[in-house]
């Protein structure tokens, strides 16, 4: 669907060294970060398995929602153990591992914050999710226009942030296993906020 060259990288380092240092930052302003948690507060259910794809020491899922399950899969270990809100975690890189390290239908939704344009092998984890994801489970992909450019695939990099949304929309749609997605501007009113987009899509419901 894509050619390969979509998804080079100027760094093709291993991810692991770029990775390697913990980074207790976040990369969103307050403004952003309160958009994604209002979003997550919408569509995930209460009492749900939640995965928190490409983690990190922040989920920013709402304080006021409980879940039964929060499964942080990220690449620093120290950033994951930092992570309050994560029940427990895994260290994996997608890029060389796109194979999700659970059960079938394990989980009732799922988010991938501002960390999408570092996928290299995109289809393969999307189809993944369909794989690990709950029938009629959300799985919420947000993202902003920050990145660390040397990292982040070349398609990213050449898109605006209407290209960004259809891109990760065509993910899900390669995948087969969600219905159509939805595509979301959360972005915070104020000249100064970072922007939220957000495309979402519920696992393909089984018969």
């Amino acid at each position: 669907m894509f050619p390969p060259h979509y998804f080079d990288r100027i760094d093709t380092n291993d991810d692991e060294e770029f990775y390697e240092q913990p980074r207790m930052v976040v990369h969103i302003d307050n403004a952003a970060i309160a958009a994604a948690t209002k979003l997550y507060r919408e569509y995930l259910p209460p009492g749900g398995a939640i995965l928190d794809l490409m983690s990190s020491w922040r989920s920013h899922l709402p304080e006021d929602v409980t879940f039964r399950r929060v499964v942080g899969l990220g690449m620093n270990q120290a950033e994951l153990r930092e992570n309050v809100q994560l029940s427990e975690y895994v260290c994996r890189n997608l890029n060389t591992h796109p194979q999700l390290p659970f059960a079938d239908q394990e989980f009732d939704g799922g988010v991938l914050t501002v960390s999408v344009q570092y996928l290299t092998r995109p289809l393969e984890v999307f189809a993944e999710l369909g794989r690990v994801l709950r029938s009629g489970a959300p799985f919420l992909t947000v993202f902003s226009n920050r990145m660390f450019p040397t990292k982040a695939v070349a398609v990213w990099r050449a898109l605006d942030d209407a290209g960004h949304a259809k891109l990760v929309a065509s993910y899900y749609q390669a995948s087969g296993g969600f219905d159509p997605p939805e595509l979301l501007d959360r972005s915070p009113r104020g000249r100064d906020a970072d922007p939220l987009f957000a495309v979402v899509a519920r696992r393909t419901a089984e018969h």
